[in-house]
């Protein structure tokens, strides 16, 4: 029973691929057509995809074609082909702005564009643009229902992107660079004024200046301290139980003993 279930299996087999081979060579529009709609709704995705790259030429300018163009957008995406995916997409949403199907490709381009941010040790040009992209289908359709799924990817590239900042200015503190460090931090705060790591900028521009102030020329120091102790002021403003405030509060008493020899 078992070889005869195999063998039939096999048969079976053999017949699909005879009968995918045919849609291929075939000349016959109308049958490639149902079978890569066919196929796609089996997700069949690789399969259908070769079918429709050769029926979408011939598709142009016909009433079928903007279905064509659907299935033949979202079969990249399903494949997780998602530079071709965004692609087709935006073309799709281009070339039918009337289309039922509008909102739906362009919230799946945008989204192929997120998938193609990468980590955020590497250049992060492709995460720019995923935001463009999905603020841009937030800013188009504000009552949408994935309008809370594409707000909550637009914040998470965001903090992808603040992360790799943080990530470069907290080099150069590590690194002994204090003034580049502390004039990183600065300009972070002036772009990423409600960022997640915020604290975090505050208390490293504080150590950057104190750890300058006590390695500096003897003429230096009193006033880079008293700059150390404003950034101190500025950080307590903020946190006053944060992640740091220890750390923090640990500076500043070593700021206030070294100015009171001074005075």
């Amino acid at each position: 029973m078992k070889r005869l279930l195999y063998l039939l299996v096999f048969v079976l087999f053999l017949g699909s691929c005879s009968e995918y081979q045919k849609v291929l060579k075939s000349e016959d529009l109308s049958l490639k057509y149902k079978a890569a709609e066919d196929l796609y709704k089996e997700g069949k995705y690789k399969k259908a995809l070769r079918v429709f790259e050769q029926i979408v030429p011939q598709y142009r300018g016909k009433p079928q074609a903007e279905r064509v163009m659907y299935y033949y957008s979202d079969t990249y995406y399903q494949l997780e082909d998602y530079y071709l995916a965004g692609y087709q997409f935006e073309r799709f949403t281009k070339s039918y702005p009337k289309s039922q199907k509008r909102q739906e490709a362009a919230f799946k381009g945008a989204k192929s564009y997120y998938h193609l941010s990468p980590r955020y040790t590497l250049d992060q040009e492709e995460t720019t643009k995923a935001i463009e992209k999905l603020q841009d289908y937030i800013n188009t359709y504000p009552e949408s229902e994935d309008l809370q799924e594409a707000n909550t990817l637009v914040a998470e590239l965001r903090t992808k992107k603040e992360k790799k900042a943080y990530e470069i200015a907290k080099q150069y503190h590590h690194r002994e660079n204090y003034k580049v460090a502390i004039a990183a931090f600065d300009n972070y705060l002036v772009d990423y004024p409600g960022s997640a790591f915020r604290e975090k900028v505050l208390y490293y521009k504080l150590e950057s200046e104190y750890l300058l102030a006590i390695g500096s020329y003897e003429g230096l120091v009193e006033e880079r301290l008293e700059v150390a102790n404003g950034y101190y002021n500025n950080y307590k403003k903020y946190y006053k139980s944060g992640e740091y405030t220890e750390k923090a509060d640990e500076i500043a008493q070593d700021i206030k003993s070294r100015l009171e020899q001074y005075k």
